[in-house]
Formats: C-alpha cells, structure tokens, sequence
C-alpha cells in the first residue's frame, strides 16, 4: 500500500479508524457514557450545567429522567449521529479524561506523523461526526508523549459547524472556511469509503485508510488500490 503523502498544504483527519482503533469508542468511550449517566442524572438533573445539555433532547424526553435515560441508551446502541448526543456524551468523558480513566490509543504512526507535517509548515484540521468538545479532549489526553496534540491542530469540524461526513456540500462547507487554499491542496484522510468519496466530490484529495480492527475495504473498489495503512510523509 501507498503510504509517503507530500502534494498537500492542508492535512484534514478522520478519528476513529483513521488515527485510533474502531474499538476506542464502541468499547471505551460510549460505556463509558452510558455507565456514567445514571449518576451524573440523579446528582445533576436540575442544574444549569446539565440544563444545556438536557434541554437540546427532543421535548419528550426533557422532563423524565427514566425516559431521557432510555432515549441516550437508545441512541449509542445504535450508533445514532445526533448532535445533542454528541454534545452530552463529550461533557460525560470529559470528567472521565481529566481522571485518568481515559486516555487515547492513537496508532503508533499518528502523532509523529502530525508532528511532521507541523514542523513542515502544513495546517492540520479535524473532521469527526463527535463533537468538537470531544475531539479537543480525546486529542489532549493521547499516549503520544506530550499527551496533548492539541497545539499541533489548527482548526476543528463536526456534524454541527461543516454538516453529515457523506455530504459533499460538509466538504464545501469546511473549504469555504479557507478560502486561501485551492480544493486540490487539502488531503483528508478516512476509513469510510463513502466520506473519501464526499471529500473527492468537493475537490479535495483523499485516501482510504486500512487500520487494524477495521472492515476489509471491497477488493473491487477502485479506491482500494490507492489505501494506506501507514501514515508518513513522502520525503521521509
């Protein structure tokens, strides 16, 4: 597989699958939240810190602790990419990153590939269906040494500033944030083969990525051949 990247000013990064395992958040970060909820609710159902959170869930569920509880469980079982979700569980695993029980396993190639392509006068940008409070937490306590990456990362998207990561007009969106740079100059990296496709539609150029723990990418998809499963620059 391909795995030297040099033709590009703008490094955009998927997380999960692309620069830490699948299993981080299925196994890790959403038990974390769904086993923490019940006693964050009975200690904080009606304070203002929580209101935020509580009061972007649909109506029906604001008012019942035992059914706002179900619909959040609901939710992560499925996998549902909601942002009030999203906006909640990031509040939860905050408290569970600043203890110590979590911490990030980046794959061994990801933070000095970002430390590369820092030093070399690229821009580096997230782009992840969890919130962007997420993102600047799971990318400020990694197991790379400094912990925190977040000095490394210019700017962050998710589904609430850029939109759905199938979307062509998201890529758009996060394109006309930086006008400065042509379409051509950003390179986005990603598991999904449906966001690579989303990305190319809207100029840019990107890749899939092939980690451990990943679905097998279909052997008959022209994107196949163009995988990585290694991050580095080409000059190195």
């Amino acid at each position: 597989m391909a795995t030297g990247f040099t033709d590009f000013d703008v490094l955009l990064l998927d997380i999960e699958g692309t620069v830490c395992p699948i299993s981080f958040v299925k196994d890790v970060l959403f038990p974390y939240a769904v086993n923490a909820l019940p006693k964050l609710l009975e200690e904080k159902w009606d304070d203002a810190e929580l209101a935020q959170y509580r009061n972007a869930f649909p109506e029906e569920y604001r008012d019942d602790r035992a059914a706002f509880e179900a619909h959040f469980r609901d939710l992560v079982a499925r996998d549902v990419k909601v942002s009030y979700l999203k906006a909640l569980q990031g509040y939860i695993w905050k408290a569970g990153y600043a203890s110590g029980e979590i911490k990030a396993p980046l794959f061994p190639d990801v933070a000095p590939f970002m430390k590369e392509v820092h030093a070399s006068g690229r821009k580096i940008m997230i782009y992840s269906s969890g919130s962007v409070p997420a993102q600047k937490l799971l990318f400020g306590h990694t197991n790379a040494q400094p912990s925190d990456l977040q000095p490394l990362i210019l700017d962050w998207f998710d589904t609430v500033n850029a939109g759905l990561k199938v979307n062509v007009a998201s890529y758009e969106a996060i394109l006309a944030s930086y006008p400065e740079v042509a379409p051509g100059r950003w390179l986005f990296l990603s598991d999904n083969l449906q966001e690579v496709e989303a990305a190319r539609g809207a100029g840019m150029q990107s890749v899939p990525v092939v980690r451990p723990g990943n679905a097998p990418l279909p052997d008959e998809h022209p994107l196949a051949k163009v995988a990585v499963d290694q991050f580095k620059l080409a000059s190195s």
